[in-house]
């Protein structure tokens, strides 16, 4: 942890939710300020990777979780769990548990949907804001935006993918090789991927993962295949920012689509960055979010 977040008080603990008990952390536990309750993607990629999102903490509490599933929390064999109303449901029971009544909502890739299924399922009073980071709201979006980064990769790299998703092929070492080519480009462009990443990485829950979603980002054989939000996102009535990578495998231009879907929000696109903005861009994406979120705080 860095010097900034050193003298910050940091809480931990665990929540009963259907399925098993899920792991939390509140850094800045006891910091005047609206507190910002953080959601992760994959399905079952793990907090670590919001990390730098601690710098937020020295004017409001930020909470991290780990979905059931993945990272410090249990990890049940029972696949039929793995369904966006049960995440839904653990949200809600997180929320209600920490007696967060006014929060902000960040919700990352995956926690994106999460946390908009969140808002349009339960109507919950008390969400102040809500922040969109390389927002996945459409698996057919999602689908579109991938295969239009995936012509961009070298010849070989393209072909290895389509000959491995006809045959199913997807512990093929040559796929895993485009995967990770991919990945470098537009999951994380930091060349070493840093340790939060990594941790991420290795604390990921696989078997949800691989469950509603696929073998990699860009190839989806699960159960949100077909899941998409555009034509409810005009219900959204609160502050929202969407905010992307100029590589992002969310697309600007999906992004854009989604911000003109969604009454009165804003976008922000980092140049430069890709998916994990947050870690390669930690000062911008500080900045942003702090203007963002005390300018919804009242």
């Amino acid at each position: 942890m860095d010097t900034a977040h050193r003298h910050q008080k940091i809480s931990e603990g665990t929540v009963k939710v259907p399925g098993g008990n899920i792991w939390y952390k509140i850094v800045g536990a006891g910091t005047k300020g609206i507190p910002l309750l953080t959601v992760h993607g994959g399905p079952g990629a793990p907090h670590q990777y919001l990390n730098p999102l601690q710098a937020l903490a020295d004017q409001r509490p930020v909470i991290f979780y780990d979905q059931l599933g993945c990272g410090r929390s249990d990890k049940p064999e029972d696949r039929n769990i793995w369904t966006v109303e049960r995440f839904v449901e653990e949200l809600d029971i997180l929320r209600n548990t920490l007696n967060l009544e006014e929060v902000h909502l960040l919700g990352q890739s995956w926690g994106s949907m999460l946390a908009v299924e969140y808002l349009l399922r339960k109507q919950p009073a008390g969400i102040k804001s809500l922040i969109l980071s390389g927002p996945y709201l459409s698996s057919p979006l999602w689908a579109k935006d991938q295969r239009y980064w995936i012509e961009q990769l070298p010849k070989k790299s393209r072909q290895t993918i389509l000959e491995c998703e006809a045959s199913k092929d997807f512990t093929n070492p040559d796929y895993q090789d485009a995967v990770m080519e991919f990945y470098k480009i537009h999951l994380c462009r930091m060349d070493p991927w840093p340790e939060e990443l990594l941790l991420s990485m290795e604390g990921m829950g696989m078997d949800v993962y691989q469950y509603m979603w696929g073998p990699s980002e860009f190839t989806m054989t699960g159960t949100l295949k077909e899941a998409d939000l555009t034509p409810q996102l005009h219900f959204l009535n609160l502050p929202v920012l969407l905010t992307c990578g100029q590589f992002d495998e969310a697309h600007p231009q999906t992004v854009a689509l989604f911000q003109s879907l969604i009454p009165g929000s804003r976008m922000h696109t980092f140049q430069g960055a890709s998916h994990a903005h947050i870690l390669e861009q930690p000062q911008r994406v500080q900045r942003t979010l702090h203007s963002f979120l005390r300018s919804t705080d009242s």
